[in-house]
């Protein structure tokens, strides 16, 4: 089993380290949840993610006022949901969560907004601005059949 796993990262450069080495790990089916404030990073590794399965030019918009933006990537789909907007829970059925992890693999932005639907099956990764100091730290914390991979960075 695979304990939560806290990694530092000094600077965009390993935040996208980070991203690339996780689009390496992911598989059809995955949900990965990016928990942490406004410029902590989660659009920084969400676009390194997609990019390392798709290609290193791809335009990656956020999706804050789309909800929901796709890529076709070589060995499935990748859905980027960023949910800061969402109302209500009941929203991301109109969105197709459960379709975009069907076809694909899933990250999600502010995960919180889905009051307790989040798939038991997923990997959240939090991050965190530590007090006076610069960089962020992330914490990776598996749910599911995650806990059974290894997640050392």
């Amino acid at each position: 089993m695979s304990p939560d796993h806290v990694i530092a990262l000094a600077d965009e450069a390993e935040t996208t380290a980070l991203g690339a080495w996780l689009a390496a790990r992911l598989q059809r089916g995955d949900v990965v949840c990016l928990w942490g404030a406004l410029g902590s990073g989660k659009s920084t590794l969400a676009r390194a993610l997609i990019r390392a399965l798709t290609r290193p030019d791809e335009p990656v918009p956020s999706p804050t006022f789309t909800l929901i933006q796709t890529y076709d990537g070589p060995r499935f789909a990748i859905a980027h949901l960023d949910l800061y907007r969402l109302k209500s829970a009941r929203e991301i059925e109109e969105i197709g969560l459960e379709e975009a992890i069907d076809e694909g693999a899933v990250l999600i932005e502010w995960p919180e907004r889905l009051e307790g639907h989040l798939p038991a099956d997923r990997l959240d990764i939090v991050f965190a601005l530590p007090d006076g100091a610069a960089g962020r730290r992330v914490r990776l914390v598996p749910h599911g059949d995650w806990k059974e991979r290894a997640l050392e960075f």
